[in-house]
């Protein structure tokens, strides 16, 4: 595995959590859905009330996210970026926000094993548009703040980090590389969600 991408994912990662506990004194606030459990989750609660959450380490036994990628690599017949790869199997998490010389962001994770498939069908879709367009394949993993009518995502081929709008040509190249890409951010204090 690339470790410097690692390295560079865990940080962020710490970085916002260390943000969080500095700036309110806990944990994020998120809505426990029994039908969308998570590893996330730090204590027991009742359905739609608000529940402490936090980023977790997939476990290495755990290779629904591979697996999904895998399958996903086989409806498409090539295969798919080794950084999106790590990125999407190296936590469970909700969005995380940040800040970068861009503007805001939403960097998008997997909840749980059950967002796999709603990501796969997500990806499948954006591929096969591009793919209609006789465009690079790109994969998404962020998107733009407050609007989200913008997202980042990562050249299939170069593993460039650019800035993409539905359906459009990419609109400008961000970073070389996404380890490049994460060196660029500051997190930002992760909202609760209301109930």
């Amino acid at each position: 595995m690339p470790q410097p991408l690692i390295e560079k994912i865990d940080s962020f990662v710490a970085a916002a959590i260390n943000l969080q506990l500095r700036q309110t004194g806990r944990l994020p606030l998120t809505i426990y859905d029994p039908e969308w459990p998570s590893e996330c989750h730090q204590q027991p609660s009742e359905p739609g009330q608000q529940t402490p959450w936090k980023p977790v380490l997939q476990s290495q036994s755990d290779n629904s996210c591979h697996d999904m990628l895998d399958r996903l690599e086989q409806a498409l017949g090539y295969s798919i970026h080794e950084d999106l790869r790590l990125w999407y199997s190296r936590y469970w998490s909700d969005p995380l926000p940040a800040t970068s010389e861009w503007g805001e962001l939403s960097l998008l994770f997997l909840w749980s094993e059950k967002d796999c498939e709603r990501l796969r069908g997500n990806l499948i879709g954006h591929l096969l548009t591009k793919q209609k367009q006789k465009q690079p394949a790109t994969l998404f993993f962020a998107c733009t703040e407050p609007d989200g009518e913008k997202f980042l995502s990562i050249n299939n081929q170069t593993g460039e980090i650019w800035l993409e709008q539905p359906g459009k040509q990419p609109i400008m190249k961000l970073a070389d590389s996404l380890e490049a890409f994460l060196e660029k951010l500051t997190p930002k204090p992760i909202p609760d969600m209301e109930q």
